[in-house]
């Protein structure tokens, strides 16, 4: 068992490092307060390589291994979750799934300009559409449906929360077809988002992950193609869960690297503070802090690297995935507390970042299957 990075990941990481460092940190308050897309730092992924790290360079990826995929999230998500989810989503969500169950003429169609994070020039992502006002962590539920009419299906219905929502070019879509058959009646489409009938809500107006680019996504009699549809009739749940594996190794990383952010500002500023006439950092109470931060980020840190590595093994990554995804969130809810906490009044100031990777570290226990999915999934499969 070998825990040193090669020099391909530590090169990742120094790159995302100095991305996230140079490109992300400058602006990140403003565009905090403003709820403001980060749409120049998102194009700066795509130059670097990072909007399909894992997809094969035969369409247009990087070919990278997921675990240097987790340690370039972790990196960006210290400073800007809302640039790294934008990353997870068109990496874990939606170019890991067209790869490996779309057609070839489907991946060359799409995952190739996904992959690249760009076509013509312009900035090119997906948005993964799975979500619905009744259908969030039952996704069986699918309201939204999609009526075969013999040489293309009509969807019509609405998804909820869907990051990328309006800066996607290219929805892949849970609909369903048959609903006596329930889950195995749900069909994958790839929906272009110019299709006539496709109208974009408001975007929603967030507790964290302000600069994300949240929506609702409502269709209305949108006719899509019999050959957009991913896989056989009745794929469409198999192909979302298998894809939100993935998803979730994604944000267990976000989760991380929040924490890490957090951790790492908790710990500079109690160097520099002074009371009762020394560092902070040299009362006890303080030191048990960072010391309990550092420990659960080092753990929350190896769940993420063995769900990685279990991935690029091929081997049965669900109950890894999940735990990192479990473990990761909470840590990072409670480290930037406790990183708020450690700065005292400055904790509740927006110049200090605390506050915001406090805000932005709540919805890792939500989005991608709450902490209680997370539960579920692990307990069926340590008792079947």
């Amino acid at each position: 068992m070998d825990f040193k990075l090669t020099e391909e990941q530590l090169m990742i990481q120094r790159a995302a490092r100095e991305f996230a460092q140079q490109q992300c940190l400058p602006g990140v308050i403003e565009r905090d307060e403003h709820q403001k897309f980060p749409k120049e730092q998102v194009e700066q992924l795509a130059d670097l390589g990072f909007l399909g790290m894992m997809a094969s360079t035969d369409y247009g990826g990087a070919g990278m291994d997921t675990i240097s995929y987790v340690i370039a999230m972790e990196e960006i998500s210290k400073v800007d979750a809302s640039v790294s989810v934008a990353m997870s989503v068109n990496n874990s969500l939606v170019c890991w799934g067209l790869e490996h169950y779309a057609t070839e003429e489907q991946k060359k169609k799409y995952l190739t300009p996904l992959a690249q994070g760009k076509k013509d020039g312009t900035l090119y992502i997906g948005a993964f559409l799975l979500s619905e006002p009744e259908a969030g962590s039952d996704a069986t539920h699918q309201h939204t449906s999609a009526i075969d009419k013999g040489d293309h299906y009509l969807v019509n219905g609405v998804k909820n929360w869907i990051t990328n929502g309006s800066t996607a070019s290219v929805y892949l879509v849970m609909a369903q077809t048959d609903a006596s058959k329930g889950p195995k009646g749900i069909n994958a489409f790839i929906i272009e988002k110019n299709t006539p009938g496709i109208t974009v809500g408001a975007k929603e107006n967030k507790l964290g992950i302000r600069g994300s680019d949240t929506h609702a996504v409502s269709f209305m009699d949108v006719k899509v193609p019999k050959e957009n549809r991913i896989g056989a009739d009745g794929f469409g749940f198999t192909f979302a869960m298998k894809t939100l594996n993935g998803g979730r190794i994604g944000i267990a990383a976000q989760a991380l690297g929040i924490a890490s952010g957090a951790y790492e500002l908790a710990l500079a500023y109690s160097k520099q503070r002074q009371s009762f006439g020394k560092p902070i950092h040299e009362h006890q109470a303080i030191q048990f802090k960072l010391a309990e931060m550092a420990t659960r980020i080092q753990s929350a840190r190896l769940l993420c690297y063995h769900a990685a590595w279990e991935k690029d093994n091929g081997l049965d990554y669900t109950t890894s995935a999940a735990m990192a995804k479990l473990h990761a969130s909470d840590t990072a809810m409670w480290v930037a507390t406790e990183a708020v906490q450690v700065h005292g009044g400055y904790g509740f100031v927006k110049e200090y970042h605390v506050e915001r990777l406090m805000r932005d570290a709540k919805i890792t226990q939500i989005y991608e299957g709450t902490s209680e999915i997370q539960k579920m999934v692990i307990g069926r499969n340590i008792t079947k």
